[in-house]
């Protein structure tokens, strides 16, 4: 049976438990003067055409979607994000067991450098490479499954997963 003493104490307990959490944003320290932030048109280093707005428009998505930084045009920003796509790369993870020579399964590794830079002073105030990843299936059954294709209708996702990574980054500091 609990005693009186107890009883009151478990109140008091339930009281401390949530002290030291801090709700709302907590920028990295030398993101901390930013409040607003603008998206440059990546810079394709890779052989695969058309992928650059794609990819900058994945990240001004993310930022948005996460709301720590308010997007806004580069003449007006606290920061600048300049990105580069570094590598697309497709690796084979699944073969068909009536076919060994045949792939069933890619997985798509999108690979891509950035600088944060301030505005008004040029000062380079982070940097760093972010990658996103998702596996995509071929059509194995089709005579004329194109693999590019499907490379390219999953480019999307690889960019919407790197942005978040990025954009992690960039918000939280990791």
């Amino acid at each position: 049976m609990i005693s009186k003493k107890a009883f009151l104490f478990l109140p008091l307990l339930f009281s401390l438990s949530g002290c030291g959490y801090h709700l709302g944003e907590i920028k990295p320290t030398p993101m901390r003067r930013v409040t607003t932030i603008a998206v440059n048109t990546f810079k394709n280093q890779t052989l695969i055409p058309r992928l650059e707005a794609q990819t900058a428009d994945a990240v001004a998505k993310q930022f948005q979607q996460d709301g720590t930084y308010r997007i806004e045009s580069a003449d007006r920003a606290d920061a600048i994000i300049e990105g580069a796509i570094v590598s697309v790369q497709r690796q084979p993870m699944r073969i068909f067991a009536n076919n060994v020579l045949q792939t069933s399964e890619f997985e798509l590794t999108l690979t891509v450098s950035y600088r944060v830079i301030d505005r008004t002073t040029g000062a380079v105030l982070q940097q760093g490479t972010a990658v996103g990843v998702t596996p995509f299936f071929t059509e194995a059954d089709r005579v004329n499954s194109d693999l590019v294709t499907n490379q390219n209708m999953n480019y999307p996702i690889a960019a919407q997963r790197m942005a978040e990574k990025l954009v992690s980054k960039v918000a939280e500091g990791w």
